[in-house]
Order: C-alpha cells, then structure tokens, then sequence
C-alpha cells in the first residue's frame, strides 16, 4: 500500500493501481509515493506529458471575504500554495483588483513564519530596491492591467512539502451609477480549487431595497452555488463551488472559474439624502431621487485624422448612431469633426427634433478620415459654438452642457503645445461646464487629455481599442445622459466642520450619487444641519435637520467613517494634483502622503513593503499602485527566498527584441536584422529628454554559410538633453558626460554614484543600473565570450526597469511598446519546423503570420542564456513596429 501526499492531505493506492491513479490525477505532473521503506518519486509516463498541465504548485484554498459598511468596502483575499515536489518550486499569488481600490496590507506565511506589511514612502522603496540589485540579490517586476482592474502578481520559491499563505486587504468606496451599486471581483484561480469561496456580507443602515450577484462564468450548473439572504439592512452573497463544479467538463482539470464575479445592490431613500456620524466623524450621501430630467446640450468633438482610419472611426460612428437613437426632442448637439482642419455638421446647436436626428444619421454615416490632428482647432470651435449659443439664448436658460471629445494621438497641426492648449480651453470654458476627454487607444497623451479635462470640471476616460469599444463610448454617454441638478452646493457650519472633502459639483446626474465627508472640530458632536442647494428645472434647497450616530457599532471595522473620510479625501487630492503646479502640487502631494501613511493605503505616493521577521535577514517586497496615464501596476521583489527578475522589454542577442506582454501571459518576439555599424533608436521620450540608442558589431569574422551576419550590441548610447547627461557603454568601459566633464569606469569597478540627476550602480564584471532624472531605470547586462573565441566577440544587453516612469510620447524599437498593446491568435497550424507551429496575429489591425518558436533571455543566466517561448514576428517585426525598421536607423549614438 502507498500514500500519495496532496495538498490538503493523504490518501491511499495499492500496487496495481499506481498506473491507473497517475492516468486520473490529471492536475499531478509528478506524484510524490511513501512506502514504509523510505521516499519514492514516481514520474508520469513519457506518453502523458504531452497531455497533462505542468503546474509547479497547486492553490489548496482561495477566499474572499468582503464586508460593505455604508457603501465602503474593506475586502481580505487570502489563498494558500504547496509545493508538492521534492525540490523548491516557484509559487505564485495572482489577483486583479479594482482600479479605485487602494491596498491596506499584503502578508505571506511561509511555514509558520509570517513576513507583515508596512506602508513607506515610493522613494524609499526605490532606494531599497536599487541597494537590493546593487549587491546582486533577484528581484521581481511585474507589471500588468485591465480594463477595470490592476493585477497584483507576487512569485517566491519555497522549499520541498512546503506551504505558503498570502492575504492581500484592500478597501474602496463603491461608487453608484444607474441606480446601484456596483462591487467586482476578478476570478480566474488558473486551476481547480478545493476550498474556492467568494462571500459578500452587506450592512446598510438605510436598508437595502435590491441585492443581485452575477458571473460571467456561471453555467447553469454554477448558478445553484450562489446563495443570497436579504434582510431590511444586511445582505449576504456566497459563492463556493465544489471541484467538480468549478470543472470545464467530466473528469477535466480545466477550471471553468474565469471572468467576473458582480454584485449590485442599492439602498432606501426615504429622503434625498442620508448622514452617518462615528466617532467624530461624518458621512453624509445625497442622492435626490423624482427630479425631472434637465434639458442637455451636447457638443461632440472626433477626431477624424488618418490614425483614426479603418477600425476606430467605424466604432466611433458605430456609437454615435446608438447614441442619436438616446438623445432627448428637448436636447440641443451638434459635431464638430477635426482633422488638418476643422468641419462642422451646423453652423450653432440644433434641436433633437426626429427631422434633425434624421439628417444627423447621414451626416455620422458619411464621417471618413483623411488629414492630421488639429485638437486646438477642433475644441476650440465647439467651446466657442456653446459659447455663443448660450450668449445668443439659443438653448434653454435651464440646461446642462456637457463638451465631449474623441481623439486617437498627439495634437500636431496649429498649436501643437499641450500646455497652451489646456490655457487656451479653461479662458474659454470659464467653469461653465464640464469637459469629457476620452482617449481612443493607447497612442496618445493621456496625462493631457486629463489634466485638461479635470480643470474643467469634467474627467477623462480611456476606450480601450477591443471589439466592444463601440458599446464602451456608448457606455460612458449613459453614464452623463441625463442631467437632474446644475451646480450642487453642499453647505456645512464652518464653525462645526473642518477638513471638509469637495462639497461642490457642475452636474449631478440620475442614478449617481454625490458623496461628502468631514470631521467634527468636537469629537462628541452626533447631530449637524446641512444646506445643499442645485439648479434643476426649478431652483431647489434641500435641508437635512439632524443626523443620529451611527447606532450599529458591530458593524463597523477599523473605524469605517474616519477611513472612508480619509480614502475620499486621498482621492480627491491625487486628482488635484494631476491639474497642479508648482507649489500647489507640492502641497497637494504632502497632505496626500501623510495620509497615505497615516492610514495604511497603497497610493501612487506610497509601498506596501513586506520586511523579514528580525530573526531572517532584512529583505523587502514592494507594492506600487499605478497612475493611470501608463495604466500599470508594480510589484518589486526581493526576498532571500529567491525570486526571479522579470523585465517586461528587454533586448539581448542577435539583437533579440524580447516583449512581455503580462495580459496574454506571453510574449511576442522579433529580430533587427542590420549590418554592424548600424545605430539603432531604441527609446526616445520627447518629454524627459530621454534617448537610448544602441550601435551594431559583428562576428569577428563573416561566416560565409549564414545569408545574414549575427550582429550584437557592441555600443549603447543613454542621454537626457534636460539634464545635459550622457552615458556610454561598451563592453570595456563605462563613460558619463556631465556637461563638459568626462568620468570613465570598467567592468572590474564597483560602483554605486550618486550626483544630481544621475543614480549608476555598477555591479563587477556582470551589470549596471542607471537611472537618470525621474525617468525610468535601465539595467545593462555584460556578456563576455571567451577571449580566443574564433567568431564571437563580447556585448551588451538592455532591460528596462520602471517604464510608466517615461511618458506616453516614449517611442523607438523598444520605447513604443512601453504602452500596453494587444494581440490575437488564430489559427495555429504546423510551420515549416515540425517543432515551431506557425498562427495568424491580428496585431495593431494587422493580420500576420507568426511562428511558435524560442528566443534567448539572459536575466537570470548572463553566460548561457534560457530559452523562453514567444510569438515570433517575422522581416524584422513588419506589421508589429510603427513603420519599418529602417526608420530607426539614426545617424550617431546621440
């Protein structure tokens, strides 16, 4: 009799069932045998490899547990690993989390011993992390995003029948758009769970009047598994599917468990508007509900320029036709479309009258794209159409207008200058309504499109270029369609109330929810009065008398008011400081930290850093919250349980052009095939002044059997023109130029320098890190040959570290894939090399041929190099870089 060991526990096979078993034990790349004579590892047979999943662990449980106190959600995703083998193994704890979320804590337990998380400065991280590589320790980089979502990935190895337990808390205030409510969590465990379980607890002192949760995984035979109570206040939501629910089908090891898990609700509104008091606080939520709706003026603005063409524009007019099918007889709109210049439908707003509506089908039917982008031309019409609408009492006096604009790239024709553009808008707006940028793609400035758009009272909003980015636009217009109150002023007794968050706003609009917090300048204060006054159709004041302290006191966690009151208010501050400048930013930016680390959250100003138990060598992991305008989130690693490094664009070989892409779970791959002599722009950051180019060499001698000579990079160039900095590096020797100055340093150096605008940690005969100004960090890699060696010759690899901090007009070989980019692959059939498969990629509108094959990393072994699959782009990346390759041939290294 034998024991096979699995991760919850044991159970028992005889002899002639040990063939059977390891057929049946699908989720077993290797079972781990005990007989009474000692430890017997039994391997699969040869002929089941092919068929069976290599998982290097296995996940024993997954829970969330998620508990919503007055629309405030504190969550804890807690999930325990085992390495079942007989050899340490890398373990992973994978999650996606809401964007508008901010984490309070990140813990691991390896083997009884817990490793607790503390909130640091980023700065600080940073140094520790620059100090970790500099000594030569791993380190781990993971960045990825969705659409509502970032995702938190950690990775450490553990030894042999070891476990590990993650718990991850965050918290959010859920914020309510059509009538609810809306709570999501991302599922997707990647392989079957035993104890996998979701639960929803809800308290809501105004009563809930309706509570859903829904899946977009859930099978008919899944459904069951949601359990839902409903009382006056509380709602429970649970979901705990068994192993064989959670399977794709009978006996598979493939977890149906992949796509969203949401739950809606919404609260009783007795009055139109709600206060709850604690403990020196207060939170008080306005939500009138049976106002008439306001009449709206809409002016659309698209960009109709060449970039535009093809997919984009048709998905634009695509949503405009849905939309026209929404708008109201007593709106006014119009569309003003800009190329290299600027067109419009009519000459001032016009009636939504079914005549109107009618002839502005066929105008959006007719849109096609030619020219550049002239976005001054184009939202400086529209402004001044609504402009001169209102002065000429064109519209109703008791309207709301709202200015949209679409647009793919960079302003290029008139005023090209970002910041005189968003001068020239705000004069002309003057706060009289609020301006929406939605930013189609990824190509394109977005910290402009926001800034500009949160001075004028309005926010901006990324369509991500997928097959649903029609129903995306449309989307965000339901969101503002209807109106109910103009310029909402929420008025509290200043002698009371102090540290307020944003009492004002331009449009309230039906189905949100205006939400207010403060503190008490008295602790015991437990009643307040407030004035909030709107301009409807009518002018209207609402006035809320008292408010009780919140009675329910086991409902609360962790003091919910004070942080939902601090959350808001970090909120609110982040997004000030996007339009700031100057000394305004930087206050704007200290009040945020010190509440980020007063109260525990993951902001962009702030790390979650996991430090070793005083007994263990004092090693960190970092968490970074991302900043939208590159829409990524970090995770830095480097425990002394080792953790591989993960550089998401890199560039090492032949040259190989290496891109992770964390979405997909894999890469794409492409090589430049150039002569020696040849220098290549590979990142070019307009905005910090960044460029890194690389020059070609060869083999020492040509081999007269290859159609193309192997190249490598013998020479790479870094500057920043800001900071009049530049670095040269060669396989002999290190050289900084500061000015006129020249300092030069070899590979047998050690070296960390810091001078003003430069950070160089040279770490002997293996590599460096450099980071210049604020932008990102760049690790170079020595490759060494033998020095006899007949053909080859040492050379240099490039790693990116720290790209969101590069702007978004980053571009060049490498730099244009620092923004997210996706692919699609079809038809995957046998290639010319039984072993390499080719497939069609639907990348960037291009439909190309691809090959399954390898190429050489050298992060983690800079002599010999791993081989990592990808999806290879054949002609030097055609169809997958802008233009071709020759474009990036520049004359010099800098």
């Amino acid at each position: 009799m034998l024991k096979i060991f699995d991760c919850v526990g044991t159970f028992f096979i005889s002899q002639p069932e040990i063939r059977t078993t390891i057929k049946t034990v699908r989720f077993l790349p290797m079972l781990v045998l005990l007989q009474e004579s000692g430890l017997a590892v039994v391997k699969l047979p040869k002929e089941s490899h092919l068929l069976l999943p290599t998982l290097s662990h296995k996940i024993c449980s997954m829970k969330t547990d998620s508990k919503i106190t007055s629309r405030f959600a504190h969550n804890v995703i807690t999930s325990q690993a085992v390495n079942r083998g007989n050899v340490h193994k890398e373990v992973f704890f994978d999650v996606e989390l809401p964007k508008t979320a901010f984490i309070t804590n990140f813990s691991m337990t390896i083997d009884g011993v817990t490793y607790p998380g503390t909130i640091k400065e980023k700065e600080v991280a940073k140094k520790q992390y620059e100090k970790a590589v500099s000594r030569g320790e791993t380190a781990g980089l993971v960045k990825a995003s969705g659409r509502k979502t970032e995702k938190f990935t950690v990775s450490v190895n553990i030894e042999a029948a070891s476990k590990v337990t993650f718990e991850l808390a965050y918290e959010e205030l859920l914020k309510r758009q059509f009538g609810r409510y809306e709570m999501f969590i991302k599922v997707k465990p990647k392989q079957l769970v035993k104890d996998f379980e979701i639960e929803v607890n809800i308290f809501e002192p105004q009563g809930i009047t309706e509570l859903e949760a829904e899946g977009t995984f859930i099978t008919n035979e899944l459904q069951n598994t949601i359990k839902k109570t409903l009382s006056e206040k509380k709602g429970h939501i649970s979901f705990k599917p068994t192993l064989d629910q959670q399977r794709t089908c009978a006996n598979c090891s493939q977890s149906a468990l992949d796509g969203d898990f949401t739950v809606r609700y919404d609260v009783k509104r007795t009055t139109s508007d709600n206060l709850q008091i604690v403990n020196g606080y207060f939170v008080h939520f306005f939500a009138p509900t049976n106002l008439p709706k306001l009449p709206k003026n809409v002016i659309f603005i698209i960009d109709i320029s060449g970039s535009m063409s093809g997919r984009e524009i048709e998905q634009t007019k695509e949503a405009l036709l849905k939309i026209l099918d929404d708008v109201k007889e007593d709106d006014f709109f119009n569309f003003i479309l800009f190329g290299s210049e600027v067109h419009t439908w009519k000459e001032t707003l016009i009636k939504a009258t079914p005549e109107n509506l009618d002839e502005a089908r066929k105008f959006v039917r007719g849109i096609y794209t030619h020219g550049m982008t002239n976005l001054h031309g184009g939202i400086m019409r529209g402004i001044d159409m609504l402009n001169a609408a209102h002065e000429g009492n064109l519209v109703p006096k008791r309207s709301a207008s709202i200015v949209i604009m679409l647009t793919d790239g960079y302003p290029n024709v008139g005023i090209s200058n970002t910041q005189e553009i968003q001068a020239h808008v705000k004069k002309a707006i003057e706060g009289k309504y609020p301006l929406y940028n939605l930013g189609f793609g990824y190509d394109l400035d977005y910290n402009f499109l926001e800034k500009m758009a949160l001075e004028n009272k309005g926010l901006a909003r990324r369509i991500y270029p997928d097959s649903d980015a029609a129903l995306q636009l449309q989307g965000f217009y339901d969101e503002v369609s209807n109106p109910m109150l103009t310029d909402v002023e929420l008025n509290y007794p200043e002698n009371e109330i102090s540290d307020l968050t944003r009492t004002s706003f331009k449009h309230f609009y039906d189905g949100s929810e205006i939400v207010v917090a403060g503190r008490f300048i008295d602790d015991n204060q437990n009643h307040l009065t407030v004035d909030v006054r709107g301009e409807g159709c009518t002018l209207l004041t609402f006035t809320e008398q008292t408010a009780k302290a919140f009675q329910e006191q086991e409902y609360i966690f962790g003091e919910y008011i004070e942080r939902l009151w601090a959350y808001l208010t970090i909120e609110q501050l982040l997004e000030k400081r996007i339009a700031a400048t100057g000394e305004e930013k930087e206050n704007l930016t200290a009040e945020a930290l010190d509440l980020s680390l007063k109260y525990k959250f993951v902001t962009p100003l702030t790390s979650m850093v996991v430090t070793k138990p005083e007994d263990y060598d004092n090693k960190d992991a970092i968490a970074d919250k991302p900043i939208e305008g590159i829409d990524i989130f970090t995770i830095l690693l480097y425990l002394s349980i080792q953790v591989p490094l993960i550089f998401p664009y890199r560039i090492d070989g032949d040259p190989h052009f290496i891109i992770s892409v964390p979405e997909k779970e894999d890469a794409i791959c492409f090589n430049i095939n150039e002569n020696p002599g040849a220098v290549l722009n590979l990142i070019t950051d307009p905005v910090t002044g960044i460029t890194v180019n690389g020059e070609l060499i060869g083999d020492k001698r040509a081999n007269s059997d290859a159609k193309i000579q192997n190249t490598y990079f013998g020479k790479l160039g870094i500057a920043n023109k800001r900071l009049d900095l530049k670095l040269t590096v060669t396989p002999e020797k290190i050289t900084i130029q500061n000015g006129s100055e020249k300092t030069g340093f070899t590979w047998l150096d050690s070296v960390t320098l810091q001078q003003e605008g430069l950070t160089l940690i040279i770490n002997r005969k293996k590599n460096l890190v450099l980071t210049m100004g604020s932008g990102a960090s760049f690790v170079i890699v020595l490759h060494q040959v033998w020095k006899k060696h007949p053909l080859h010759q040492d050379f240099l690899g490039l790693y990116t570290l720290e790209s969101d901090k590069l702007s978004e007009q980053t571009h060049g070989l490498l730099g244009q894939f620092f923004h997210p980019i996706d692919f699609t692959i079809l038809e995957i059939h046998p290639g010319s090399d039984p072993k390499k498969p080719d497939a069609t990629m639907i990348v960037k509108n291009n439909e190309l041929t691809v090959t399954r094959g390898w190429q050489r990393d050298y992060r983690i072994d800079p002599k010999r190099g791993v081989d990592i699959p990808c999806w290879f782009v054949h002609n030097n990346g055609a169809g997958l870089i802008d233009g071709v390759h020759t474009d990036y041939i520049v004359s010099s290294l800098f």
